[in-house]
């Protein structure tokens, strides 16, 4: 079982900045990417970022320039620094964790969201 915690959500004005924390721990073994995807009322989730074991990265076109996602391997732990934050990027903010089953297939773990606010 994994488990996956996040922390770092909360209350911004537009223009500041947060980070996100995600920690993963239980049986770990192999895995293809860790992410972040996001959900704002009324909508469907969406990726924000991903970065794979490899360390290569993909960002959705809203956050490219302004987010940066990293990893600590050594802790197990996924990072997104937010800044120039918008009202826009409000949404509840999950850390995502992909591993493979086999060759062809994949098993996606969730954390339980933190909130990210952006308002004045």
């Amino acid at each position: 079982q994994v488990h996956l915690v996040e922390s770092g959500g909360g209350l911004v004005q537009p223009g500041g900045s947060l980070r996100l924390s995600c920690a993963a721990s239980g049986s770990i073994g192999r895995i293809n990417a860790l992410g972040w995807y996001r959900q704002a009322p009324g909508k469907q989730r969406e990726l924000v970022a991903t970065i794979t074991s490899a360390g290569s990265t993909n960002y959705a076109d809203s956050v490219k320039g302004r987010f940066t996602i990293s990893r600590d391997n050594a802790k197990n732990t996924v990072y997104l620094q937010m800044t120039s934050l918008k009202p826009e990027d409000t949404a509840v903010y999950y850390c995502n964790l992909e591993i493979p089953l086999g060759a062809v297939a994949a098993y996606d773990y969730w954390g339980q969201g933190t909130q990210v606010t952006v308002s004045s």
